[in-house]
Parts: structure tokens; C-alpha cells; sequence
């Protein structure tokens, strides 16, 4: 894929996402019911890598970490990122010129050193540049495990299609010059969602490469919504939740509720019988949409449908959850889904008599 414009730091997608807690046991059981499985053990530290298809999950439990540290203030969450840069030396020494923070990362005896950054919230931006099938990280600095497939299909999802930042009211701003200064990110969408008592602002980024994408959410009027919720709980700004991508979401929903992963509840019948007024000629399946709660998104303007299907787990670990999509062609991040809803519940309730038309005219 060609870059989409310029690339100073060399950007090429995600590497993987870090994970820690303050205690094992529960990160474990939310990878396995999505569909992740444990192919490597680094060789000296209580580091472990869980993967389905090209997405990598890191379990880092090594004590007096950065990691560590991290999991003792905000609990179990995501403390870290890796990019995959074409040069990782280079793209650190520009990045430290436009103003990054240097994070020294410990390393042992033969260990790779990977450059690294200060992130969101105090968590790590690491820099890869062994990554596919040329010798990766994992070859050098991790054992693989016996008896288990390297990239096992899991789930179904393949790729880390985005994830997302909750950041305090006044901060986007402040969020949003740190990816665009440092790595040259562009807003490619930004729009402010308001209910009845409470909202939130969100701007959303993509990188030069087209892979990385990070949406940044601020609470709206008011300071009561579920981004002041999430800051209060996880004790910061960070990571909100994590998407995966998939070619086939139906099939790969069946997978997850099979394996026991709980979805947010499922929007009112109202919603789908407003989809095709508001997606004419979409083409998807209806009645299995509905069945599974999944939503749909983008346009059929143009006679050729560009969709988006998503899906939410319930939180999973503190207040962070997950996301679940499938891209027929749309590069958004179901944005319309939030007007159809407040729509699909204002219907609902008319329908059921509870707001009444006339009074409210």
C-alpha cells in the first residue's frame, strides 16, 4: 500500500499492542475468548506474545517495568504500542528532533534494543523494524512455544484496523499536534455527538500509511458522559478500546459468542427498519444483523455500496473494550451509526407512547 502522503518517520501499519496487570489471570482469559492464543515466551523476562492472524498481543508482567509501573495506576489496560517503521534508528532520531520523549527500554544480554517513545498517558510507542517474514522480534528475542501454530487463525480477525484515545476536556488539541507533529497524522474525521444530557467530541487521525488510525474522543457539555466516566476509572487518559478487523463479521461474531464474549446491548428493533431508508440498496442481511446486534455504517450513494460493519464487546478489562468490524469499502468509524441511534431511540419511544410528538413539537 502506497503512502497516502508524506512519511517522515516511515510508518507501515501496527506491530502489536502491549498489555499489562497488576496481577495474571486476567488478561489471559479476555485474549482466549477473542480468539487469541499464546505462541511465544520472550527468553528472560515474564513477557508473552498471543496472536491470531497478523495481529500480536503482548503480555508483559515483568516486575519494576515500565509495564509494571503502569498496571499499578491504571490497572489492567493497554501500556503500549508498537509501529512498525521501515527504519527504526531513523525514524527515532527524527522523531526525538521534532520534540518526542526518549524512553529507554531495559534490555539483557543479546536482546534487540527497541527504540522507544513516551505516549498517551504515560504509556510506549515502540519502534519495530524486524517484522513479517524476514527475522522478526519474536525470532530474536522470543522462544515460540512447542506443539502450537505460529499464526493461528483464531477468531477471524486479521489485522489491528484502529484504536482510540480518551483524553481530557481541553486535550485533543494537545493529542492531536503529538500525532500530526511528530508523525505527520492527518484528520480525516471529526464530529461532535450529542445526546439529551451528555456528549463527546472526537477527531479522528489516520498516519501517512494508511494503517494506523487513532481516533481521539473528549467529553462534550456537561462533564458527566461516558469519556469522564472512562478517565475517572482507568485514573488517566489512554487507550479506550482496540479494533480488530475481519472479512467475514457475521461468521467471526459466532466465533466470539461461541467462545463467551459479552457485546454491548443491541440497539432497538427500530434501527434496522430504519436501514434501508437510510443505506437504500445496501445489499447486507438484514434479519442477521439484527439477529447478532450488529451495526451498519457508510454510504450506497453512487451505486456502489461502501459499508462498514462494527460491533462492541462489553468492557473487558477496567473500562477498556473492544471492537469488532468488517470494511466492504468505507474508510470511516461508524459515525453515522451514532445519529441512526439516537434516531432508532427517539422512534422507539413514540412508538411505545413514552415521548409524545406533539408536546415535544
Amino acid at each position: 500500500m502506497a503512502d497516502l502522503f508524506e512519511n517522515p518517520a516511515g510508518l507501515d501499519g501496527f506491530e502489536f499492542i502491549e498489555f499489562s496487570a497488576p496481577e495474571k489471570g486476567v488478561l489471559e482469559p479476555v485474549f482466549q475468548a477473542m480468539g487469541f492464543t499464546q505462541v511465544a515466551k520472550h527468553r528472560t523476562k515474564d513477557v508473552h506474545v498471543w496472536r491470531q492472524g497478523d495481529i500480536n498481543l503482548i503480555a508483559n508482567y515483568e516486575p519494576r517495568s515500565a509495564a509494571w509501573f503502569f498496571a499499578r495506576e491504571h490497572g489492567a489496560a493497554a501500556c503500549g504500542m508498537g509501529f512498525r517503521v521501515r527504519d527504526a534508528r531513523k525514524a527515532y532520531d527524527y522523531l526525538i528532533e521534532q520534540g518526542a520523549e526518549p524512553v529507554e527500554v531495559k534490555t539483557g544480554p543479546m536482546e534487540l534494543r527497541l527504540p522507544a517513545i513516551r505516549g498517551i498517558g504515560g504509556a510506549i510507542i515502540y519502534l519495530i523494524d524486524r517484522y513479517g517474514d524476514d527475522l522478526s522480534i519474536y525470532d530474536i528475542d522470543f522462544e515460540y512455544l512447542e506443539g502450537v501454530e505460529r499464526n493461528p487463525k483464531g477468531a477471524g480477525f486479521e489485522v489491528i484496523d484502529h484504536l482510540t484515545h480518551n483524553v481530557y476536556t481541553g486535550r485533543m488539541a494537545y493529542w492531536a499536534d503529538y500525532y500530526e507533529k511528530l508523525f505527520n497524522f492527518k484528520e480525516i474525521r471529526f464530529f461532535d455527538i450529542k445526546g439529551e444530557y451528555t456528549g463527546l467530541t472526537s477527531k479522528a487521525l489516520t498516519a501517512p500509511d494508511g494503517k494506523i488510525r487513532i481516533p481521539l474522543n473528549e467529553e462534550g457539555e456537561g462533564g458527566k458522559g461516558q469519556i469522564e466516566e472512562f478517565l475517572r476509572e482507568f485514573n488517566g487518559e489512554g487507550i479506550q478500546h482496540i479494533a480488530f478487523s475481519c472479512q467475514d463479521l457475521i461468521a467471526c461474531w459466532d466465533n466470539l459468542k461461541e467462545r463467551g464474549i459479552p457485546f454491548m446491548t443491541a440497539p432497538p428493533e427500530t434501527y434496522y427498519e430504519m436501514l434501508e431508508g437510510r443505506l437504500p440498496n445496501h445489499g447486507e442481511p438484514v434479519d442477521e444483523l439484527k439477529a447478532r446486534g450488529i451495526l451498519l455504517d457508510g454510504t450506497t450513494e453512487g451505486g456502489s455500496p461502501r459499508l462498514l460493519l462494527q460491533i462492541f464487546s462489553e468492557t473487558q478489562l477496567g473500562p477498556v473494550f473492544f471492537e469488532f468490524i468488517q470494511r466492504k469499502g468505507d474508510d470511516g468509524f461508524g459515525e453515522g451509526n451514532f445519529k441512526a441511534l439516537f434516531e432508532s431511540i427517539e422512534r422507539d419511544q413514540i412508538n411505545r407512547g413514552v415521548l409524545n410528538v406533539k408536546e415535544s413539537a
